[in-house]
């Protein structure tokens, strides 16, 4: 893959990063409140209302990832199909060209991403990526609860994924790289 290709997604990437912090905060301070949990997104209903208030949709997939996401094309760096293990959770395509799914679970919103919705290549790691916004109004990888992940955890969830197929690891990992894709 080029160089410049790499810095397209990631730049894209780093605009949904931003866009997804800005309206988490604004969301919160609208409500006069400490985080997300406090200003009312606690369910899954209150999550697809805050996305639909605070960002701007041109698409949407109720209670699912088609045809806002190319499901059937999702694949793993290594080319292997990857069409399992994601929540039917509705879905958007934003007037960006970002097709996101937020996923409320146990107080966390998982954030899938295709930053360029339905056009290839949807491949994890390139230009799909999965997420986690945690009440505090921190983007980091899964199992970041406590706080954030150092840069250790973060390169080990991505040596795991990338050596199994996963679709976790590599937003933490461009984290790490300082908005860099170096794998």
């Amino acid at each position: 893959m080029q160089n410049h290709q790499r810095k397209t997604y990631v730049t894209q990437l780093h605009k949904v990063y931003n866009e997804l912090l800005q309206a988490s905060q604004q969301y919160i301070t609208d409500r006069n409140a400490i985080n997300l949990t406090e200003a009312g997104v606690n369910s899954q209903e209150a999550l697809n209302n805050w996305i639909e208030l605070y960002f701007k949709v041109v698409q949407k997939c109720d209670n699912s990832l088609t045809p806002c996401f190319a499901l059937d094309e999702f694949r793993t760096l290594s080319g292997k199909s990857y069409s399992s293990g994601h929540a039917a959770a509705t879905s958007y395509v934003l007037n960006n060209g970002v097709a996101i799914r937020p996923h409320y679970s146990n107080g966390d919103i998982y954030i899938l991403a295709d930053i360029n919705a339905q056009k290839g290549p949807n491949i994890f790691g390139r230009d799909l990526f999965y997420m986690i916004l945690y009440p505090d109004i921190r983007l980091d990888e899964q199992g970041a609860d406590a706080g954030p992940l150092d840069k250790d955890l973060r390169e080990e969830k991505f040596t795991t994924n990338f050596n199994n197929d996963g679709a976790w690891g590599y937003f933490g990992k461009i984290l790490n790289d300082n908005w860099e894709m170096n794998y």
